[in-house]
């Protein structure tokens, strides 16, 4: 149901846990890319891109990042657009933070 709802993209990246062949043929299917580290015990080892593999971490840091706020973590808002509008104010204040 989720490889539906997939926006447009030319790439996936995900971790190794996502290292599935019928996951694989599905993002292939969809003329996407993936950046999938395979498993160690694979038998066939699937090639990905490293250096876009290894910009990954950003988005795991951010992520993190966005933890830290109680709000955010806890998810006091009920509602999903006011969640929406927390979680927005807080990554805009820490793109903020990061750039100066």
């Amino acid at each position: 149901m989720m490889l539906d709802a997939l926006p447009t993209a030319r790439t996936m990246l995900a971790d190794r846990a996502y290292d599935a062949r019928w996951f694989r043929q599905a993002l292939t299917d969809r003329g996407i890319t993936p950046c999938i580290p395979p498993h160690a015990q694979r038998k066939i080892q699937h090639s990905y891109d490293r250096t876009l593999y290894q910009q990954r971490h950003r988005i795991e840091n951010m992520f993190a990042r966005l933890k830290d706020w109680r709000r955010i973590h806890t998810r006091y808002d009920r509602c999903a657009h006011t969640f929406l509008s927390a979680v927005t104010l807080a990554a805009t204040f820490l793109f903020w933070l990061n750039e100066s």
